[in-house]
């Protein structure tokens, strides 16, 4: 039977650059920091990652760094997905290859694949590696959007372990939740929707805000887990503002200059991504130092 990868946590972390490439060094500090802040699981290379601005080299190194890195205290899952199913069949075999505990896996974005086509991409990709795959679902970023009938068909694959929820969409969460297995996960792919996506079933979230509170949003998760929503529902409160601080603008601008401000990184961006607006800068930082974070 089909197992979650994790429940609770998981940091969909940022990818530090420097002049040259990856900065390693910082990469390894950050994920120490999570380590420290309990969370349960990394997710690598994905979007939060800027996976997109990287070389295939720099991608997969970054994958290797972290499972060595991580060092099996907490599951790593690799951002795989591309637009070009032969592509994200290599990244995802090659990631395996570098030691991770399973793949996240984009919709196709720009080639607007029909349901049918969404199928055969994921199912293509789960019959050619041996790890438990996350599908990830954010239609805003790829303009597709899966359906509960396409998850009830990937639900029966042994390979495809459940689905990143970004979509907002509560009656496609709830009707998908009301016909696939319970061995078909979900987990939040918004960080303002985890308790009450939790609440009908979740198994906890990929989020961007644990980059800058990891034991926060563990605990969140935790409450969620054990069917303590009274208090899962004033922590979600409680992280709102600074959850909305960090999608002020497209992420994972403000994740990354949030860092940057709490020492932990330089702000470095790969174009087109770019530096924050003034305004928003401003907003974000009174944000930190309003939550004791700066």
């Amino acid at each position: 039977m089909k197992s979650p990868i994790f429940t609770g946590s998981a940091t969909a972390i940022i990818t530090p650059f420097n002049r040259e490439t990856v900065d390693f060094p910082a990469l390894g500090r950050l994920i120490e920091r999570q380590i420290a802040g309990h969370t349960d699981a990394i997710v690598v290379c994905g979007t939060t990652g800027e996976a997109a601005t990287m070389s295939y080299v720099e991608r997969m190194r970054t994958i290797e760094y972290t499972v060595r890195q991580v060092d099996h205290r907490v599951p790593v899952i690799a951002g795989t997905g591309a637009n070009n199913t032969e592509n994200a069949i290599t990244l995802s075999k090659d990631a395996a290859l570098a030691g991770v505990d399973g793949l996240l896996v984009v919709t196709p974005f720009y080639n607007k694949a029909t349901q049918t086509g969404l199928v055969r991409h994921y199912t293509t990709i789960a019959d050619a590696v041996d790890r438990p795959m996350i599908l990830y679902n954010v239609p805003s970023r790829t303009g597709v959007c899966a359906s509960a009938e396409t998850y009830l068909t990937l639900a029966k694959h042994p390979n495809i372990a459940g689905v990143k929820e970004a979509s907002g969409d509560f009656t496609l969460i709830q009707d998908t939740l009301s016909r696939c297995p319970e061995t078909f996960s979900i987990w939040s792919g918004n960080d303002e929707d985890t308790a009450a996506i939790c609440m009908l079933g979740g198994k906890g979230v990929i989020s961007v805000a644990a980059n800058i509170v990891p034991q926060e949003m563990h605990d969140l998760a935790a409450a969620c887990l054990r069917n303590d929503y009274r208090l899962a529902g004033q922590m979600q409160l409680q992280l709102f503002p600074l959850c909305r601080a960090l999608f002020c603008e497209v992420n994972p601008i403000p994740v990354k200059t949030a860092l940057a401000m709490m020492g932990c990184c330089e702000e470095r961006l790969r174009l087109p991504l770019c530096e924050m607006e003034p305004a928003h800068r401003r907003r974000l930082q009174e944000i930190l130092q309003e939550y004791g974070l700066l």
